[in-house]
């Protein structure tokens, strides 16, 4: 199948029966005790300062072990996976004093080895497609919200340098032959639509176009992104892009997100989607959450009809994705609704005049 083809039948699948997502990179890395060296590897053997803690750096350093994740959360049962490439950005790896042509490499070859991966699964299963997210993770720098607490109005960067920073990846993940965008763990609702504007751009200069999956992350009971919106207003900022999916992710478990997936699953006339940690994290920062557990929680959330995508996030693994791919069997996906026409805006939260 070429691009287009897969992209087709990406949405009739989305029409018949749940999706499944992969889970956690960053825990699965962990867990294979990595050295400094083998993010360094030999491209970067004599850099100046620490590299380990870069995943996206395995790119270029492991990609053996970066394809070896890959086949893991296929094999689990994810329809979808994700690039490794969730601080693929000039500014987020400017931590690692990396430079623009190392972060293009990243992303390409996050997405070609993701590419090749999911053409095998393809190939073997041809009755099962398999596709590939290009994730666009949040950066350590808002636009919202200050960097000094005495200045309400600093910034540590502007508009301008997170688009050009999100339109470098984006072509990068785009030519390395990603399927679909993930805009994911949205903490800032303005990052994220400096990104969107990135792609709407690139698409009109004649990029192929390819569906948009949305993800914000609602920090903490009160139900709001770290930038201040509820679910609504933040359907409200992001629904001009016409999304192919949007949903949350990261932060809380799967009982403390349902109430926020079941609003969005209320307001949004697209396909919702949740990846929520396998809980909160013990004193240790360690998650305790069960694959049957999580699978339990979110296997409610579909046979109540509030979801048409689900994954996992911080602490989840291959055996999570199983019982969650298991437990969606037999499952019928949200059917989105069709909203009455209105003007629908948003600040911190959402206004409606019909």
């Amino acid at each position: 199948m070429n691009r287009q083809e897969r992209i087709a039948k990406l949405k009739a699948t989305a029409k018949e029966r749940v999706l499944i997502l992969d889970g956690s990179w960053g825990v699965m890395f962990q867990k294979m005790g990595l050295t400094e060296d083998d993010y360094r590897g030999a491209r970067f053997k004599d850099h100046v300062g620490q590299m380990k803690g870069n995943n996206d750096i395995l790119c270029l350093t492991r990609p053996d072990l970066v394809a070896q994740l890959h086949t893991m959360y296929f094999e689990a049962g994810a329809d979808i996976s994700e690039t490794n490439t969730f601080s693929g950005t000039v500014i987020a790896q400017d931590d690692y004093k990396l430079d623009a042509k190392a972060v293009w490499d990243i992303n390409y070859e996050g997405a070609r080895i993701g590419r090749e991966v999911a053409d095998a699964f393809t190939a073997k299963e041809p009755d099962k497609p398999r596709f590939l997210a290009g994730s666009i993770g949040p950066l350590n720098k808002m636009l919202s919200m200050s960097s000094d607490v005495n200045d309400p109005g600093a910034r540590l960067v502007d508009f301008d340098e997170v688009y050009h920073a999100y339109r470098d990846q984006i072509r990068a993940l785009n030519e390395g032959g990603v399927d679909l965008y993930l805009i994911e763990t949205i903490t800032d609702t303005l990052n994220c639509k400096a990104a969107i504007k990135a792609i709407m751009d690139l698409e009109a200069e004649g990029q192929e176009k390819l569906p948009i999956w949305i993800s914000g992350t609602i920090t903490d009971r009160s139900g709001r992104t770290l930038s201040g919106q509820t679910t609504e207003a933040f359907w409200n900022s992001v629904k001009h892009a016409k999304p192919f999916a949007v949903g949350f992710n990261c932060a809380l478990g799967a009982d403390l997100m349902r109430p926020f997936i079941a609003e969005m699953a209320r307001v949004s006339d697209t396909l919702v989607a949740a990846y929520p940690n396998a809980g909160l994290p013990n004193e240790m920062g360690q998650y305790d959450e069960q694959p049957h557990e999580t699978a339990h929680s979110v296997e409610q959330w579909a046979k109540e009809g509030l979801v048409n995508i689900l994954g996992g996030c911080c602490g989840t693994t291959p055996d999570h994705i199983r019982h969650v791919a298991e437990a969606m069997k037999g499952v019928k996906p949200r059917i989105p609704p069709e909203r009455p026409h209105a003007l629908r805006l948003a600040g911190l939260e959402p206004f409606e005049l019909a």
